[in-house]
């Protein structure tokens, strides 16, 4: 019989309050639900062109996206506090009801302005599922299998990223734009009555909790402010220009707040002294330099095999494939072994693959072939896959049960912090490189040429360009990309130095958790 506390820090068995048909419904349920939250980011892209030619407003169809992100980035955190007051059934139940309703309302809007509506509403459902999921999945998982659980989540994840712009696709050539959301109904119906039938409460929750609404407040604006800054610095406004002043001030002012409520609030939605346990820092300091990396690969890669080497975007697909699909094999491959392997010691070798994964992307120059861009971001993908699940598991086992669902939230707000930073910093360093790389071409005297720059990504448009301003361009594209490419590899041996840091669990708390170092 094996040990009961393993060098991981693996929770000893216990029982779950669900006989194994109810585990796997609620497994079920949990994972359809995450995976229609999920889906919703990705399968809008292949509706856009249809819903603006429907419903006009081309110049706020990107708000479609952020709005959608945004609300959603603010639910996570609160959603996880909510979760560790009150009933989870009730919650998840609820967030389900105002996903699908949600749904319902942007299939059936007239205007741009009111699907943007409906889209926030979206997005804290979305959040809300996110947020509650992970804690049920833990809760519910089998004794000694909790690793396997969360990395079904994983995969549910790139499964999402794998069909959700192919299903959008199909809906919107069989059927219509407006499916696109209402097939959320049905699905959404299975999964509410899976929840609703077979889900227990597996966790005490007090009996009259308190709600930190001030706190809730400040973080919410501080996420929105801090978010909306890097939404748009560096690509629809300077860096340096006064809104996004501006909203750094508020997210700085809002911060500061958000910090001072939680020191003197009974119930804090994210309680300060979880920055002082080494497991819930690092951990998530280590998920948002993976993200930061990952989802900065995921944005700007295909502008390097579309825009440099000239592939289709077919062929940019694929590669995108291998990162979705490295992701969740990795997190599946590595949930099967991770007790015996340890945490630390699977999120160190994530690290390790990670940072090797991003930094053969500095090789692109030398091996221009899709396969070789296939097989590195397949790599980085697995790396991503070991971090996320690892870093996951050691931010739960540093806190008490009673908190699961907090500390649960503030890995997938980590992660969405960390792709949209990531992304920004991103653009920001690669429109710099690029306009000094094309002044340097001309002399100096270049101003940027967007539109030249913009031909580089259709065949039809890069085929006219004369070779004497196809050359420096794709040069100067380049030299902006090896850039970020190697801010990226940076960032990702910054995740391996967290990682590094990762405490390794010493011995089970009395909730039946690896306590840490």
């Amino acid at each position: 019989m094996p040990d009961p506390q393993s060098e991981s820090g693996a929770a000893p068995p216990r029982e779950s309050g669900l006989n194994p048909r109810a585990r796997r419904w609620v497994a079920g349920a949990a994972l359809l639900a995450l995976f229609l939250g999920a889906l919703d980011a990705l399968i809008i892209a292949a509706a856009m062109p249809s819903i603006v030619a429907d419903l006009g407003g081309m110049h706020l169809f990107s708000w479609a996206y952020s709005a959608y992100m945004l609300a959603r980035a603010v639910a996570l955190p609160i959603a996880g506090k909510l979760g560790d007051l009150w009933s989870t059934r009730r919650l998840l139940s609820g967030a389900i009801i105002l996903f699908m309703a949600a749904s319902l309302a942007a299939g059936c809007v007239p205007n741009m302005a009111l699907l943007i509506t409906a889209r926030v509403f979206q997005g804290i459902g979305a959040g809300a599922i996110f947020a509650l999921v992970y804690a049920v999945l833990t809760d519910a998982a089998q004794p000694g299998r909790r690793a396997q659980a969360l990395a079904l989540a994983s995969f549910v994840w790139g499964l999402a990223s794998v069909s959700g712009p192919t299903l959008g696709g199909f809906l919107v050539a069989f059927f219509n734009w407006r499916w696109v959301f209402f097939i959320n109904i049905p699905l959404g119906t299975l999964a509410l009555w899976g929840i609703a039938r077979y889900l227990v409460e597996l966790r005490e929750k007090k009996a009259r909790p308190h709600l930190d609404l001030w706190g809730a407040a400040t973080l919410s604006v501080t996420i929105l402010a801090l978010l909306s800054m890097f939404l748009m610095a560096g690509r629809t406004l300077p860096w340096l220009s006064l809104p996004v002043m501006g909203l750094m001030g508020i997210t700085l002012l809002a911060g500061l707040e958000f910090i001072r409520a939680e020191k003197r609030a009974p119930e804090p939605i994210l309680n300060p002294r979880f920055f002082q346990i080494r497991g819930f820092s690092t951990g998530n300091g280590a998920m948002f330099l993976s993200s930061f990396a990952v989802f900065s690969l995921f944005a700007y890669g295909p502008l390097y095999i579309q825009g440099t080497l000239g592939m289709t975007p077919v062929e940019v697909g694929w590669v995108l494939l291998a990162l979705s699909l490295g992701w969740s094999v990795g997190s599946w491959a590595i949930g099967g072994i991770i007790d015996r392997l340890g945490h630390k010691r699977a999120a160190l070798m994530g690290a390790g693959i990670l940072t090797l994964g991003c930094g053969l992307t500095l090789t692109f120059h030398r091996f221009d072939g899709l396969a070789w861009c296939f097989a590195v971001f397949l790599l980085a993908g697995v790396g991503m896959g070991f971090v996320s699940l690892a870093t996951l598991l050691i931010v739960q086992n540093s806190v008490d049960a009673c908190d699961l669902g907090v500390v649960t939230a503030s890995t997938q707000l980590a992660r969405t912090l960390g792709g949209t930073v990531g992304v920004g910093v991103c653009g920001g360093v690669l429109m710099t490189r690029l306009q000094a790389a094309l002044e340097a071409s001309a002399g100096g005297s270049a101003v940027f040429p967007r539109e030249e720059i913009n031909a580089l990504f259709h065949a039809d448009t890069r085929a006219q360009l004369p070779a004497d301003l196809l050359e420096p361009l794709q040069h100067a594209l380049t030299q902006g990309l090896g850039s970020v490419f190697a801010g990226i590899t940076t960032v990702s041996l910054l995740c391996f130095w967290a990682c590094a840091l990762l405490p390794a669990p010493s011995r089970t708390n009395r909730h039946g958790q690896g306590e840490e170092n």
